[in-house]
């Protein structure tokens, strides 16, 4: 008697449920960050010019919390209903503006008082940030490039055909992704689908449509013209020695005068007085975080200070880890001390720190 198989009887692959990381992950996440960065200082800023109106109807307060919220929930529904690329764009930078207007209220979350203006809440926003940003540049330096991914990419890709948006560049990375999933192992008939979708890719007959430059690279090429024409490489680095000189001044300044002031008691008591009514002492751990405070400023201005010489002096080789690590030091631990401290008037330091860390890193990449 022959014996007949059951379907169900065979031997299936196993499902694979690893995740892809998506293409341009690390563009739409650079949106987010900048939109949640703006969000929250433009609120701030907002706030503090009004004198902090409420929008308020009898017993109702309608707080930018919600409006957060409402955001986010937009931000959510939109790549649900919608398989578009600007879907994701659009999403990712509303996401970014509503969790801005979110976690700026977070004072009012983790106090019995609902105080809006609660010291911590501050640091607290910005280590937020800080997170966003080392998942952001994890993201951008670790490109995972597997059979898997690339045919994931290649789908997502063929968008631009329907959208009758696909441009010789985007169709030569097209075949050079089919490339890649062609020349690995692979199952037969995820062959004979790279294969044909190859084919497709390289037809002759594939409109190809222009691909104008955006707002961005309009503006890169246009700073670069003005670079090459006005600055150069001696102005260049003359330029960042005289920034990252006046960031040193500017972080030796303060621990330098409470130093002094310390010797004089009467003049440290009122710098005292004023930290305890102001609410950032209240306990020998904060005014520990304060002596913690003075010490990384007083390290990171010597370190800038000597970064600044060298650079003058064309000494890159000593300049360039000395002043990359003062900036980072400042951005990701001094600034956060400084943020419970200062509140949000650090956000202005920050932005000229980031981009003296940018500047330091095309001075590096262009000039040595």
């Amino acid at each position: 008697m022959t014996q007949i198989d059951h379907p169900l009887s065979h031997t299936f692959p196993k499902r694979i449920r690893k995740a892809v990381r998506r293409e341009g992950a690390d563009r739409l996440l650079l949106y987010n960050l900048l939109a949640f960065a703006g969000s929250v200082s433009v609120t701030r800023l907002f706030l503090q010019m009004t004198g902090y109106p409420q929008l308020s109807i009898n017993e109702l307060h309608i707080a930018h919390v919600l409006w957060g919220g409402l955001l986010l929930y937009i931000a959510t529904l939109v790549p649900i209903l919608y398989a578009n690329r600007w879907a994701l764009t659009f999403s990712s930078i509303v996401s970014g503006i509503g969790i801005g207007l979110f976690i700026d209220e977070v004072g009012k979350f983790i106090t019995q008082a609902n105080d809006y203006f609660y010291p911590p809440a501050a640091p607290i926003i910005y280590s937020l940030f800080l997170v966003t940003v080392f998942l952001y540049n994890r993201i951008r330096k670790h490109e995972v490039r597997d059979l898997r991914t690339e045919l994931y990419r290649v789908l997502d890709g063929l968008e631009e055909v329907l959208d009758h948006d696909l441009s010789e560049k985007e169709k030569k990375k097209l075949t050079e992704q089919l490339n890649i999933v062609t020349g690995q192992s692979a199952s037969p008939d995820v062959i004979r689908l790279a294969n044909a979708l190859k084919e497709f890719a390289e037809s002759e007959s594939l409109i190809l449509v222009p691909e104008p430059p955006t707002f961005w690279d309009r503006a890169m090429q246009k700073l670069q013209e003005i670079e090459r024409r006005l600055i150069g490489s001696n102005r260049f680095r003359v330029l960042l020695s005289g920034g990252i000189l006046a960031m040193a001044m500017w972080s030796l300044n303060y621990p330098l005068m409470t130093l002094y002031q310390i010797y004089q008691s009467r003049e440290f008591e009122k710098v005292l007085i004023q930290l305890i009514q102001n609410r950032l002492v209240r306990s020998p751990l904060t005014l520990g975080w304060f002596e913690v405070r003075l010490v990384l400023e007083l390290i990171v201005g010597l370190l800038l200070l000597v970064a600044a010489v060298f650079i003058y002096m064309r000494k890159n080789r000593q300049a360039l880890p000395l002043a990359n690590f003062g900036l980072l030091l400042s951005l990701t631990t001094v600034d956060l001390l400084r943020f419970y401290f200062d509140q949000f008037s650090t956000i202005v330091v920050a932005i000229i720190q980031l981009g003296l860390l940018l500047m330091l890193n095309y001075y590096r990449s262009r000039y040595t």
